[in-house]
């Protein structure tokens, strides 16, 4: 039988618009679209880079919640609303997955705020960082 788990954090987004942060459905695990604000003091960075830094924390706490961590993840979906901070963005990530290397797609949206700089949503598969990786180049 198909186990699934939703997780939900205190953000009324969530409540309104009807999803959860993370779902496990076995050993995959999806995270929203999720932005730099932050979830005690409920403020956004300004800076691009500690923007990115608050997103990062909040997915890598939400993977935690179900045993997993940044080493799982599989595909990054990266949204920077800025195209001139896309580099500045993915050097940053490139620290953050430095041999993880998942699957990414990066785009330059509009998001959902301007305060919004930079979004990402992952999907991951429990235990994965433990697995052997067969690397291959083409």
């Amino acid at each position: 039988m198909t186990n699934i788990i939703k997780v939900n954090t205190a953000s009324p987004l969530e409540k309104v618009a009807s999803y959860s942060r993370l779902i496990v459905v076995d050993n995959w695990i999806y995270v929203s679209n999720t932005a730099g604000r932050n979830p005690e003091t409920k403020l956004i960075p300004d800076d691009l880079i500690e923007q990115t830094e608050q997103v990062f924390s909040n997915i890598e706490k939400a993977l935690k919640v179900v045993n997993a961590s940044l080493q799982d993840v599989v595909m990054s979906r990266v949204f920077i609303q800025t195209p001139a901070d896309t580099h500045q963005v993915m050097e940053y990530i490139g620290t953050k997955f430095k041999g993880v290397n998942p699957a990414t797609t990066v785009t330059n949206p509009s998001l959902g705020s301007q305060a919004y700089k930079v979004e990402l949503e992952v999907t991951a598969y429990r235990g994965a960082g433990n697995a052997t990786i067969q690397q291959i180049s083409i």
